[in-house]
Parts: C-alpha cells; structure tokens; sequence
C-alpha cells in the first residue's frame, strides 16, 4: 500500500540529526515512494555585493547551491544504495516556507516532512514562523518529527471535533481518521479517537442564578460521547478506542498523548491567515505546540491555498 507515493522532506543543516530525513526513510521503506531531500538557502549578503554583475552574483548563488546538493548527496548516498529513490532539490529563496509550498504546488507533493527544533530546557518543541505558516498554508498533510521513535503497535492518536454541527468540521474529522487508521495499518499502529469538549463557563453560572451546571455539563458530555460513538461505528473502531475528556483541546490532548505514549497526534488545521489567525489563533496550534511526539497536520477537503495562482 503506498499511502504517500511523493514525499518532500525538509533538511535542516543547522544541525547534525536530519530526523526528518530519518523519518522519511522509515516510510519509504514500508510503502513504495519518491523522497525529495529539499533545502532552501538564502545568504542575504550575496545580495547586497552590488559591486559584481548580476552574472557574477549568479555564479556564487550557483556555488552554494553546488555546495549544498554535494552535502545532500553525501547524507543520502548510503540510503540510495539500498534501493530507495531520493531527488535532490536546492533552492534560493529568502522565504522558507514559500519555497516550500511553492514546491508542493509544483509537483503535487502528497506529504511534507520537517524537523522541529527542541527547547532542551522546557524539553518541548521550538516552532518557527517557518513551521506556522508551512502548517496555515501547504496544501498537503505536513508531519513535523519529534525525537519520540515509532514503536511497534503504538498509538496514533486522531483529535477530531466530533461535537460540531459545521460540515467543515465533519469533513475534516473524516479524513483526520482516515488518514490515522491507513497510518495505524502501515506502522502497525491502533487508532485512539480523543475528543475535547468544554467544561461548563463559569460566568454564566454566576450570572444566570436558575442555570444548573450539572445538568448542561452533562447535556454537553451526552451530545459529544454519541457524536463520538457515531464516528466511531463508521470507522469500525472499538468503544475502548474512544476517548471523550472535558476540557480544551489545547490540555486534554497532549495530556492523552502523554499517557498513552503515542508515537503521533493526526489533527486537523483549517488553516487561518491574517488578522484572524493572529486574533482567535488555531486550536491546531495551540495543541501542537504542547505536544512532544510526531504531528500529522491535515487540512479540509477544498481547501485553497493562498499562495496559490489563481
């Protein structure tokens, strides 16, 4: 089964472990697949050398890029040699994450694979703006890679939102557990479905005397244990494979995670930009940044890319 038969794979070479390319390779060997060893570079001061021909200034862009395909050819050789198909791509760009999506947009890729930089005092992920706008614009599933290994039958977890009406919402917890369940066949995995639903707000107790809590908290609880169930049914998975928690998303499925020592979270990312990104931020986000195992980003079905050419 090849569930991603294009995968580009961001190197870093800031530093010495390319876990992204680590894993990578662990998927390539398990499913039939095209790896793309990417990297964008960018070197601000060949630009300001306004004393050489634009010619001249070329050929050191070329020299580095030169340089850095040698670099990658050397990372990659001992992986070629045992029959896995990996491209080189080096590009010059001062966006990182526009060379990227731009990539995506070009060759159709079907997952990208980055890296994320780990805090070694909180010992939680470090996100660049590269990784935020890589997550709010590619079009394609993006997996970041933690340190955390893919052990034999680990757990994926899939957090959906199960309680809400919208269809963006429904359509995005499909494909949140399809993508999980065809990862768990391929890593030899089990799905966890999570759900996070809130507790009862507090002001509205306080300001509506006759309001039980009780009884709404309940009510909410009921409403997201059968949209939960009903999910579940439909993707065969079992009641004990469900986890329906009060709480934020934000608390309750890195807590989830943690406990059940998953290998990776599946999460959808509706994919906000501009002022109401930076305003309401992404629950996808919120999640993320507290997490310290894999994490699967997926975007909505018709989803549209912004930096895409209309």
């Amino acid at each position: 089964m090849t569930l991603y038969p294009k995968i580009l794979v961001i190197l870093d070479p800031s530093v010495t472990e390319q876990k992204a390319l680590n894993r990578a390779i662990e998927l390539a060997k398990l499913q039939d697949c095209q790896l793309t060893a990417f990297l964008s570079i960018y070197d601000f001061s060949y630009e300001m050398t306004t004393m050489l021909s634009g010619e001249e200034r070329e050929s050191m862009r070329q020299a580095v890029i030169n340089d850095r395909e040698l670099w990658i050819s050397e990372l990659i050789a001992g992986h070629q040699e045992q029959g896995l198909k990996i491209d080189i791509q080096v590009v010059w760009h001062n966006r990182p994450f526009e060379a990227i999506v731009q990539a995506v947009l070009e060759k159709d890729y079907d997952l990208v694979i980055k890296g994320t930089h780990d805090h070694d005092v909180l010992k939680s992920m470090i996100f660049t703006p590269t990784d935020w706008h890589i997550l709010r614009k590619c079009p394609c599933p993006v997996l970041l890679v933690k340190e955390h290994d893919w052990p034999e039958h680990g757990n994926i977890v899939a957090a959906v939102n199960a309680g809400s009406e919208q269809s963006h919402h429904s359509s995005l917890n499909q494909r949140i557990i399809m993508q999980s369940k065809q990862l768990a066949a391929l890593l030899n995995g089990k799905v966890q479905l999570v759900n996070a639903f809130p507790g009862t707000p507090v002001n509205i107790a306080i300001e509506i005397p006759e309001f039980n809590p009780q009884e709404y908290n309940q009510t909410m609880k009921n409403h997201h244990l059968e949209s939960v169930a009903k999910l579940a049914n439909e993707f065969e998975l079992e009641t004990s494979q469900t986890h329906v928690l009060e709480g934020m998303p934000e608390d309750v499925i890195p807590k989830l995670a943690q406990q059940l020592d998953a290998e990776m979270v599946v999460i959808g990312t509706i994919g906000r930009t501009g002022l109401s990104a930076a305003i309401i931020g992404n629950t996808a986000e919120h999640v993320i940044d507290r997490l310290d195992c894999d994490v699967l980003a997926v975007k909505p079905a018709g989803f549209v890319c912004p930096l895409a050419k209309h």
